[in-house]
């Protein structure tokens, strides 16, 4: 699963003038703007969006904005050369300045809004109006869609300022979470993970705004006073940001009939996810209610793999709602989001989020996400039962197909040419009495150890002589059961491609966007470097930094283990 990175593309964007040539707007072309909304985009207090697919929304810039990193693996896949970050068009546009754009460029960018559904419950209580037509991109503003090298990106500006679904917020993030997420995002590529991509980083060297937060040392479970923090904008960038819930806001609306387009915005919104993400998988020769069942089976595939990435690597969502959960199968909003290292299966980073939102629960909460998904396509069904009963049977097939991933990916994990439920559910029950470093550990059997000694850098704890014992067990009972028909050699190897050597460490990452609030910037581009080369050998001093135990003083420590807010 080693990422292998995309370096070949030839560079053809060296001006926010290249840049406009590409662009492309499908979503603003081909579905509804909200007939209240302003022309001019100057549209920034909460209210209530009846209809429509966007809002037109002009972003905030943020004051006085610096540099403070991009992605030069995501430039190099585009074909930007890495000149174009530094040049004073380009860091407008993306400090939030989109008003003298070159054309074909649009002056104004888009929100959009969506349903809140909480494990497969509708809510609307989080809707100022109580209604459910406050709720979407609250401080996400998205300003250009392209097409580049014959594929489809949206570009969007976390941070960008106040729309009509901020419910009363300032529109802003801050450095400490837009540091989190433009790593993050990153480093999920680098392990071979599907989510959106972060293109570039900006902070402003004045404006700051206040948020709850831990003080240092606290080991409370919620933030326990108010810091001022440097705002910034991170661009995020992905074939389309369409969310589960999106699907849902228009099938609920579609449902009571609540407007006379209801039920067309909601096929506009079905035949656009289809256009955007699915366009080489579904057959646009057969009837509608054929391509939504091809849809269903599409994205059930994509899901449960995602799902089964993100157990190999070690991710938990922490609040995956449908809201969060992208159409297109990758990882989207990375909010209270966290690593396993000392391994326990039901590991949660966010204080707020309940067991269901686990890490060993992820699946689990994605089939009730795919539960909403299904949900929002059946009223385009409710005249061909045939279609409709298709659909449910997909449905009812989710938790069949994501046990298979997830046995393919542990046997992947352990170099086995199939699963074994009885060495697995053993070594789990080790893994937790041992308190072992889920990324370490498995890096370290990757490299086939004859003897437990080879794996005690993984331990948080001495194993007992009886654990030892144990261990040694199910050591000889693994060794036995290994895919060695090409050798020792190269099962480790494969082993070695689905298990990283290096992770995200929230502790490793506190220090770097400390210093970036200072203006230091060094540590955050080393870690850069670190977690886009998750599978690699790196320098000896890279290795024993970031290459270790997490730290007993980090242990329950507020804003390291856990946090009960994103910002």
């Amino acid at each position: 699963m080693a990422n292998q990175l995309t370096t070949d593309v030839p560079k053809s964007v060296y001006t926010l003038e290249d840049l406009a040539t590409l662009s492309d707007y499908s979503l603003l072309d081909n579905l509804n703007c909200d007939p209240d909304a302003t022309e001019t985009g100057d549209d920034y207090e909460p209210r209530q969006v009846f209809s429509g697919h966007y809002v037109p929304v002009k972003p905030t810039p943020i004051a006085n904005p610096i540099y403070v990193a991009h992605s030069e693996i995501l430039f190099a896949e585009l074909g930007f050369d890495d000149s174009l970050v530094h040049t004073d068009e380009f860091a407008r546009l993306f400090a939030g300045d989109i008003s003298n754009v070159p054309s074909p460029m649009r002056p104004v960018g888009w929100a959009t809004g969506y349903a809140l559904s909480i494990y497969g419950t509708e809510y609307i209580q989080q809707c100022p109006f109580g209604t459910g037509n406050g709720y979407g991109d609250g401080r996400a503003v998205s300003v250009l869609e392209a097409v580049i090298n014959k594929k489809r990106w949206e570009m969007q500006l976390k941070g960008g300022g106040p729309t009509p679904y901020c419910r009363g917020g300032d529109g802003r993030a801050v450095l400490r979470s837009s540091v989190r997420e433009f790593l993050v995002q990153e480093h999920m590529h680098g392990l071979g993970v599907p989510t959106s991509r972060s293109l570039c980083l900006f902070v402003s060297q004045s404006e700051q705004v206040r948020r709850p937060w831990y003080s240092e040392g606290s080991y409370a479970t919620n933030p326990d006073m108010n810091v001022s923090n440097p705002v910034a904008i991170s661009t995020r960038v992905a074939p389309s940001f369409l969310r589960v819930g999106q699907l849902e806001l228009f099938a609920r609306r579609a449902r009571v009939n609540q407007h006379p387009d209801a039920l067309k915005e909601l096929e506009m919104i079905v035949l656009h996810l289809i256009a955007r993400e699915y366009s080489n998988e579904i057959d646009h020769e057969l009837a509608i209610p054929e391509q939504i069942v091809q849809l269903a089976v599409a994205f059930r595939d994509r899901l449960t793999t995602l799902i089964s990435h993100w157990l190999r690597v070690g991710y938990c969502q922490g609040n995956f709602n449908s809201d969060n959960c992208a159409c297109g199968g990758y990882t989207l909003d990375y909010g209270p989001f966290g690593f396993v290292e000392r391994f326990d299966p039901y590991y949660q980073p966010w204080t707020g989020g309940g067991q269901h939102f686990s890490f060993f629960n992820q699946g689990a909460a994605a089939q009730t996400n795919f539960d909403m998904f299904c949900k929002a396509l059946q009223p385009l069904l409710s005249s061909t039962p045939e279609a409709l009963e298709k659909l449910n049977q997909i449905n009812l097939g989710f938790a069949s197909v994501m046990q298979d991933k997830m046995d393919n990916m542990w046997a992947s994990k352990l170099g086995l040419a199939s699963y074994d439920p009885q060495l697995f559910e053993q070594l789990i029950t080790l893994m937790v009495q041992t308190s072992v470093d889920y990324t370490i550990f498995f890096h370290e059997l990757s490299k086939i150890p004859d003897d437990i000694s080879d794996l005690s850098k993984s331990f948080y704890n001495t194993p007992t002589d009886a654990l030892s014992e144990q261990w040694v067990q199910w050591l000889q009972n693994w060794r036995s059961l290994l895919n060695t028909e090409e050798g020792i050699q190269k099962t480790a190897q494969m082993m070695q491609q689905v298990n990283p050597k290096y992770t995200w460490r929230e502790w490793l990452v506190v220090p770097a966007y400390q210093q970036a609030g200072k203006g230091d910037f060094e540590l955050v581009h080393e870690l850069q470097q670190v977690l886009t080369q998750p599978f690699n050998e790196q320098s000896s001093d890279i290795e024993s930094k970031y290459y270790s135990l997490k730290p007993h003083a980090f242990f329950d420590a507020g804003g390291v283990s856990h946090y009960s807010c994103s910002s």
